[in-house]
């Protein structure tokens, strides 16, 4: 019997690969998106489902439980950038970040964790980012979301162990997809105190993207945690650079690594 598999976000950049991967492997695999009609090149089964929306949540479970009598992996993948600086960032945009970010992904496991239960086995994996490990400059919104999604991690992976139940999250870094697109950019907005810097640091951060990974490298790893019986806390998967900055930022006084960052950047 071939394990059950759902990713969130399932359309396109890595959820697609991941998706793809693991059903050339032989897994049952369903993904989501918020318009899956719009979707016509998918492999595997899409179902409509926001994870912004409770019931969408809960009726696309639902489904997957009647389809295939059980759930064995949720791959929780869906999710949105933002960039800008603080300052100018309009609240209502900081809100729906953690919506998608973090709010959803926990919809997604509460929702999911009953069955889980019946069936004494699972396992969640939670994309987050290295993003999520550091405070970036202009990007402080998607970090702090994704690194409160790493600590949610860290706690209910101790609370559902008892139950069979396994929790894991995968860092990703820079990676060839169309999540730039995708995500919310502040505008530069003429005058402002941070046009000039920000307006460099957009087209860099694009740049980055555009320059990252093959997403194939994130689902060869996924597939790997999933045949792992005891996953480890925490997986980072990217450039050699952007692994040892999460090193760095542990072993090097916070100053100094703040020192580093704004190189970087060149702030």
């Amino acid at each position: 019997m071939s394990k059950v598999v759902l990713i969130t976000g399932g359309s396109s950049g890595i959820g697609k690969s991941i998706g793809e991967f693991l059903h050339r492997k032989g897994f049952t695999v369903y993904g989501t998106s918020r318009n899956p009609d719009r979707i016509t090149d998918s492999v595997f089964p899409l179902l409509a489902l926001d994870v912004r929306n409770i019931e969408t949540i809960k009726t696309a479970i639902a489904d997957i439980i009647t389809r295939s009598g059980h759930i064995d992996v949720v791959i929780n993948n869906a999710g949105v950038g933002i960039t800008g600086p603080l300052e100018e960032i309009p609240t209502a945009e900081i809100k729906n970040n953690f919506e998608t970010n973090f709010f959803g992904p926990i919809e997604v496991m509460k929702a999911v964790l009953p069955q889980m239960r019946i069936q004494k086995s699972g396992l969640i994996i939670n994309v987050t980012s290295i993003a999520g490990y550091m405070g970036l400059p202009y990007r402080s919104v998607y970090s702090a979301s994704k690194g409160a999604l790493e600590l949610i991690t860290e706690a209910l992976r101790m609370e559902v162990k008892s139950f069979g139940i396994e929790i894991t999250n995968v860092a990703p870094g820079d990676f060839a997809t169309n999540i730039a697109s995708g995500r919310f950019h502040a505008p530069v907005v003429a005058g402002s105190a941070y046009e000039a810097v920000y307006g460099t640091m957009l087209k860099t951060m694009d740049t980055h993207v555009d320059e990252g990974s093959n997403p194939l490298e994130m689902a060869t790893a996924v597939y790997a945690i999933i045949q792992t019986p005891n996953p480890k806390v925490h997986y980072k998967v990217g450039a050699f650079m952007q692994k040892i900055s999460i090193v760095l930022k542990r072993i090097l006084p916070d100053k100094v690594y703040e020192k580093m960052l704004m190189n970087h950047y060149k702030l």
